[in-house]
């Protein structure tokens, strides 16, 4: 459980009235190069055999700069960070004191951090989604993406963005997998087009720490 949360991001991590939320994301793809928010994260399995819905909620902050260089650091309930520097994906667990690398092109295509954080333009996430507008819930507009790959574990991925907010706010990521586990990512504090800097995707695995890839 401890390296579920990281996993699950990266595994696999419309009509007219409806084009708001395909338009967002068309606008955060183009004007939005770079970001930085909070995040909490939240994740449900399906019940079985009787038993409750059990969910485990997780916390951390979260970077990017397009194309292709984000970091998603996990630091409540334990620590872990996943880190892609446009060539290696590193994923880092604190507690095992372990690093797993892989080669990036290989690893994301259609997973979720493709989505908001890895693709150059919307004609990049087209190639690997088909891509529909939602109806406005909860005060966001919605866009559904569902991978046209049909041998991974994703099954369909939303993102919600704030439409009072320009260039488009991202405010949500929905991931529902074919296990029927959902994960939904909320983010706050979202800085637009920050002045990163240049070592923020930088990534040495820890003295000591196993790295496996």
């Amino acid at each position: 459980m401890k390296r579920f949360f990281a996993t699950f991001l990266i595994a696999a991590c419309a009509g007219t009235a409806w084009a708001d939320g395909l338009q967002s994301l068309e606008i955060f793809v183009q004007a939005v190069s770079s970001g930085r928010a909070d995040f909490t994260q939240v994740v449900t399995a399906p019940a079985k055999d009787g038993q409750a819905v059990r969910s485990k909620s997780s916390s951390g902050t979260f970077e990017f700069s397009r194309p292709n260089r984000f970091k998603f650091v996990y630091k409540k309930p334990f620590e872990q960070s996943i880190v892609a520097d446009g060539q290696t994906l590193w994923l880092y667990d604190a507690d095992l004191n372990q690093v797993t690398a892989r080669k990036q092109a290989a690893a994301l295509g259609s997973t979720p951090a493709a989505l908001i954080a890895a693709a150059p333009d919307l004609r990049a996430l087209q190639a690997d989604f088909t891509l529909a507008a939602a109806p406005e819930k909860d005060g966001l507009e919605w866009v559904v993406a569902t991978p046209k790959a049909k041998e991974g574990q994703l099954q369909s991925v939303r993102v919600g963005f704030r439409a009072n907010e320009k260039p488009a706010g991202l405010a949500a990521l929905e991931i529902l997998d074919s296990f029927g586990q959902r994960s939904v990512l909320s983010f706050s504090k979202v800085e637009v087009n920050p002045a990163l800097p240049k070592d923020t995707f930088d990534f040495k695995a820890p003295k000591g720490a196993d790295v496996v890839r």
